[in-house]
């Protein structure tokens, strides 16, 4: 049962090969990403740019997708 389902739902050879590069990046890396958005932002906001903060700051959330994304292949893996 388990090889049909497997056999239903294959990657495509886009899929794949975004997730072979990105795997090869430390999770560390989308956190820090995600903390230097939100350091950029504070700080615009101090400076009074209140729309490029707003901007700024909103990148921390993709930035934690993309870690969530990059650790769950490289701990579940693709086809």
């Amino acid at each position: 049962m388990e090889n049909i389902l497997k056999n239903e739902h294959q990657e495509g050879p886009m899929a794949k090969a975004i997730e072979d590069k990105t795997a090869k990046i430390p999770s560390d890396c989308y956190l820090w990403a995600a903390v230097g958005a939100m350091g950029v932002s504070l700080t615009l906001q101090c400076l009074g740019k209140k729309h490029a903060s707003l901007f700024i700051g909103q990148w921390a959330a993709p930035f934690l997708l993309f870690g969530i994304y990059n650790k769950i292949v490289k701990t579940s893996g693709h086809d």
